[in-house]
């Protein structure tokens, strides 16, 4: 065949990526841009035993398609099978929503028969599994031809290499007639990777095509997306070996052509072969299915008979509204709950909120305090159904912020539990709507500066003592960054090619994925089976279950998430209340409004605190002097990345000093000159919290709504860092084209980079600020209470409690010592401050209670005796 008659249609249908841990070498978004770039007509996603990375995937065809490319790129969304039985690998794309329900549940099975980060999975599974689905047999996915590799039943991620053999064995022949059996779509998948027997392995392969009448197809089986990137899996499958780069021998790949090509090359590869060329597109047809299928159908919460969930909501709210405002409802309160009921209504949110409420009212009922805070304090309905305890009208916070229609983004609400007690909430879930249709969200853990260093250090055949050496030469063990000075700085020369090298490759792997991690406490809830959306993991923990995709990967679906968080501080605060022992005492009912506690936090009397007990916090409170609420929230953001790198601490404080004028930036006209008053009027005209950056962003760089909301998702958490730095230029070029100072466009941006690696909006200041006022009133009025609360209470904070004992001696507080006729466990408050028995260290509870249980002791000899 001529070169001129060859198939010119490819995709590369066996494509895997990072998600596949330290086997496949390039992003997602890596390979779908590539894909596109080369010319193909799609690409299929599929990593082994998983579907983790194919939301970003999917995610980046459709940010190419925005930007006005890939419009006919068609991705396919699957997962590379790996079976524990020793047999060949199969590539599985589901065709339909069903499909996909099909393979999720597959893939659920496996991982919940392992321990975390395992899946096992066999080929009987596979055949009750596969209908609606498209099949391809491959190559293992390290090996030399058909049935190159078999992997350890003992170990199911770690593969074993084998003699290679150019045919299919017995069992293998048995394999593919049981899956034709059972299903059409099924392709047998060869790769032509110029290594040496090629054409010999595709004259077999066309036997077994003839006598089984399966189609071949042609696959690249690629693991990266340009030859570039093969010294970096080189490494990768050193680190994932365990073994140095210099004794890796065969485990390494024999060349470069794992990579995607561009489909006229493969058509050459395969000009013996043309139909298996066309086999792609036949498969890429065959496939229905795509991400936005998954419609998310949120749990139908039980309502009342003759309510609908919306009804049932807004009558909850009328009833809670009277329960909150006795006398009435302020007129302000009730136009801002009919606008987000219309709102939520518009948006069928009803049974979400229904589901927070259920959930608060379960760990209100037990006893366990919490509170709502982040965008959720935005929200008059979340504020009367006692979510949260910040009034929004108060506070004249902006709902838009925690919901928006144009934005289209399911609402996120973080609930904060004592953490002593947050299991029993999670169980809770759990068990109310089962563990196949409840599961924690996925973290997924990146690779840390120092464990970087030194596992690229061991795969370069670093010696032990030079590659500690290195690691600990890197600071900050949660940066995103390998400096080469500090290399310098512990006497190595980075110019030294070894030293060049690891520099290279860590600098690759910082950003690559590791492995899945249980988010905090984040939820995702659906009416059907949740693992027909998403695979099902097991946790570490014991009796905790999570799925497969991260915050970012729901966000991007509209999946809702439901956060169920721990905080120490209200534990303490609980069992402050507990120690009082007056009733009706809430976070809520404490007075506003106290000159001893306000001239107690302008001197820096903060120890123990909640939020301002850092150094950096004690230090700031007798410059800012807070004596109203917004000032806490101010005091709760001021010490933070954002204001500290965009230079906007010095000139806030001095303004609220009276040595500086205030004063708002303004354009050149025509431009309204007060545009930014109302932006920057609560915080004297210095920017200080994310909302007021996002409409900066809008009113004085003309962003897009669009825009501005990339912009909040890239301050969004220190994740996506690196995504800042893209509007640097819309920004500083938009402002100062409308006549703002340079410096002062250069400075807002230098303050959303701080926002970028430590994100803090307003709504959020103000919720934690309610708990800095709560914890500041007991440590007033109450400084043996709260010292005790505190100790009974660790670990939490940043105070050792020999501090915190002495700062409760400071405060009049007479401290008597552990006592075996006067303590418990706990800490005990009173007119003194009785240490208990939990701060010896080592001592055991199941001792302290049999202790308690027979006091008072006569001697030493009772003691023992009777205990």
């Amino acid at each position: 065949m001529s070169m001129g008659s060859l198939p010119d249609a490819y995709a590369e249908l066996a494509a895997a990526t990072n998600f596949s841990f330290l086997r496949g070498a390039s992003h997602p978004q890596e390979m779908v841009e590539t894909a596109i770039a080369l010319g193909h007509s799609g690409i299929g996603i599929a990593d082994r035993n998983s579907v983790a990375g194919v939301v970003r995937a999917w995610s980046a065809l459709r940010d190419a398609r925005e930007e006005g490319w890939g419009a006919d790129f068609k991705l396919l969304t699957g997962a590379r099978l790996v079976f524990a039985d020793g047999t060949p690998d199969i590539i599985a794309y589901p065709q339909t929503r069903q499909g996909w329900g099909r393979l999720t549940r597959l893939l659920s099975l496996g991982n919940l028969r392992a321990e975390k980060g395992e899946c096992v999975l066999h080929l009987s599974d596979l055949i009750d599994h596969c209908e609606d689905m498209a099949l391809i047999i491959a190559p293992p996915l390290q090996g030399r031809g058909w049935g190159g590799g078999r992997p350890n039943t003992l170990k199911p991620n770690r593969f074993i290499p084998d003699t290679p053999h150019p045919n299919p064995s017995p069992k293998e022949e048995g394999l593919i007639r049981s899956l034709k059996a059972k299903t059409p779509h099924l392709w047998i998948g060869v790769t032509m990777n110029r290594e040496g027997r090629d054409k010999r392995h595709l004259a077999a392969l066309k036997v077994l095509s003839a006598e089984t009448q399966i189609p071949l197809i042609a696959i690249n089986d690629a693991l990266y997306a340009s030859p570039e990137t093969r010294p970096l899996h080189d490494i990768m499958t050193c680190i994932r070996e365990h073994i140095p780069i210099q004794k890796a021998g065969r485990l390494l790949a024999a060349n470069a052509e794992r990579h995607l090509k561009a489909p006229r090359e493969m058509a050459r590869l395969f000009a013996d072969c043309p139909e298996a060329i066309t086999a792609t597109q036949t498969l890429l047809d065959s496939v229905t299915f795509d991400l936005s299928q998954l419609s998310y159908d949120y749990p139908h919460e039980p309502v009342p008979p003759g309510y609908t969930p919306q009804g049932w909501l807004e009558e909850m709210v009328a009833v809670k509204s009277l329960e909150r405002y006795p006398d009435g409802v302020p007129p302000k309160t009730q136009a801002l709950i009919h606008e987000e009921l219309s709102i939520i209504a518009r948006l069928n949110y009803a049974p979400y909120f229904l589901t927070v409420h259920d959930i608060v009212a379960f760990a209100q009922g037990r006893g366990i305090l919490c509170q709502g805070r982040g965008s959720a304090a935005n929200s008059a309905v979340c504020f009367v159904l006692g979510i949260t305890a910040v009034d929004p009208a108060k506070h004249s916070l902006l709902f838009s912020r925690f919901i928006s229609e144009e934005r289209k983004e399911p609402p996120d609400i973080d609930v904060d539990f004592e953490h002593e007690r947050r299991e029993e909430v999670m169980q809770y879930v759990y068990k109310r709507y089962g563990r196949h249709r409840a599961g924690i969200v996925a973290t997924v853990i990146h690779y840390r500066p120092r464990s970087c260093v030194r596992e690229v250090g061991k795969a370069l055949g670093l010696s032990e003592d030079i590659t500690a050496r290195l690691a600990s030469t890197v600071w900050g063990g949660y940066s995103g960054k390998v400096k080469p000075e500090r290399f310098t700085e512990a006497g190595f020369d980075p110019d030294n090619p070894e030293i060049a090298r690891l520099t290279h490759f860590t600098k690759a792997l910082l950003n690559f994925p590791r492995h899945l991690s249980q988010h905090v406490g984040g939820f995702v809830l659906t009416e059907d089976r949740l693992d027909e959306t998403v695979p099902i993991h097991n946790a570490a923990m014991e009796d905790r279950t999570f799925i497969e995709w991260d915050k970012d990967d729901i966000d991007a679906l509209g999946l809702m998430k439901i956060d169920v968080l721990a905080l120490g501080m209200l534990t303490c605060i609980r069992k402050a209340f507990d120690m009082i022992g007056e009733r009706g005492l809430t976070l809520d009912s404490i007075p506003d409004d106290d000159p001893t506690v306000w001239d107690m936090l302008c001197k820096g009397d903060s120890i123990g605190v909640f939020q301002v007990e850092s150094r950096a916090q004690i230090n700031m409170l007798p410059r800012l002097r807070p004596r109203c609420f917004y000032d806490l929230a101010i005091q709760v953001a001021i010490v933070r990345p954002g204001p500290i790198q965009g230079d906007m601490v010095h000139p806030y404080l001095r303004r609220r000093q009276g040595r500086e004028a205030v004063d708002y930036p303004s354009p050149a006209p025509p431009h309204d000159p007060d545009e930014l008053k109302e932006v920057l009027g609560k915080t004297l005209g210095v920017p200080l919290f994310q909302e007021q950056a996002m409409k900066l962003a809008i009113v004085a760089a003309e962003f897009t709504p669009s825009e501005s909301n990339q912009l909040r998702r890239a301050m969004a958490t220190f994740r996506n860092l690196g995504k800042i730095q893209e509007f640097q230029d819309k920004l500083v070029l938009g402002m100062t084209k409308r006549g703002y100072e340079a410096e002062f466009a250069a400075r807002c941006f230098k303050q959303i980079e701080g926002f970028g690696s430590y994100g803090f909006p307003e709504s959020h200041a103000i919720a934690f600020a309610r708990l800095v006022w709560v914890s500041s009133w007991i440590k007033c009025h109450y400084p043996a209470v709260f010292a005790a609360s505190l100790l009974n209470s660790q670990p939490m904070g940043f105070y050792a409690p020999a501090q915190i004992v002495r700062d409760a001696r400071e405060h009049g507080v007479e401290v008597r010592a552990v006592d075996v006729n006067e303590s418990g466990w706990d800490n005990q408050a009173g007119t003194h401050l009785q240490l208990g028995l939990r701060q010896i260290d080592g001592f055991r509870e199941a001792w302290a209670e049999a202790i308690s249980a027979h006091q008072p002791f006569t001697s030493i000899e009772d003691l023992a005796r009777r205990t």
